[in-house]
């Protein structure tokens, strides 16, 4: 948490001495249309991660089972966890950086920079750092979803669609199902028989589902939530 505060004095700082601005610019202020598309955001992406991971479990014959040990209050400390995590990343790369950044270079340079820094930064945060295959892997996956959400700032003026995005994603895959640095949080895989999938159908749901497939339906979300938004404001 001391970290996201400190963010948010030096986002402040590099607004004000820049462009004379505020954390207003970052459109974190919260309204109605802003709440809305935070909530629409996390939504869509949960519905997404949530189909994505039953069309493998399907496949590979695992069943889920409810954490004995789960609590309301462990569930909001992982929903916690999540949002700590995705609003420190949010404030880097859809923050004020990439505010400035398109101030200066326009919104595709901008947009482009912010996507390329996140893929890179994920090569630490991954530790994949020198494993060239893995390296370029990990660049595709979190890249392309830093270009729609990125997209998604520059098209809402606001921080909060891509924090719901970024959110509803993250929850779904680390908490619900598991797949998290935690371990073991809301469900618990219980494989019935082991059944592998081909490598084909792997790379299909494993990588081209969530990191291409996806990304694409958000942007296309995106530009249905800002034309509602111009024809009847959220």
């Amino acid at each position: 948490m001391l970290g996201i505060v400190v963010q948010l004095i030096i986002s402040w700082i590099l607004l004000r001495v820049l462009y004379k601005e505020n954390l207003n610019a970052l459109g974190i202020t919260p309204s109605k249309s802003r709440m809305s598309q935070l909530a629409l955001g996390f939504i869509f992406t949960a519905i997404l991660c949530t189909t994505i991971q039953l069309a493998d479990s399907a496949l590979t014959n695992t069943d889920w089972k409810l954490n004995e040990n789960l609590s309301v209050f462990g569930t909001l400390n992982f929903l916690w966890w999540n949002v700590k995590s995705v609003v420190f990343e949010e404030l880097i790369f859809r923050g004020a950086l990439l505010y400035i950044a398109i101030r200066k270079w326009g919104a595709r340079t901008g947009i482009l920079l912010s996507a390329i820094a996140f893929g890179i930064y994920h090569w630490f945060s991954f530790g994949v750092l020198g494993n060239v295959v893995l390296m370029l892997v990990v660049f595709l996956m979190t890249s392309i979803s830093g270009l729609v959400w990125a997209y998604a700032f520059e098209k809402t003026k606001s921080m909060m669609l891509p924090i719901g995005l970024h959110l509803g994603w993250n929850f779904v895959f680390n908490s619900v199902f598991s797949k998290g640095p935690l371990g073991e949080q809301i469900l618990i895989p219980q494989v019935n028989k082991a059944h592998y999938l081909s490598d084909t159908l792997s790379f299909f749901i494993q990588f081209l589902l969530p990191n291409l497939v996806v990304p694409a339906l958000t942007f296309f979300y995106i530009k249905f939530l800002l034309k509602k938004n111009a024809e009847e404001p959220l």
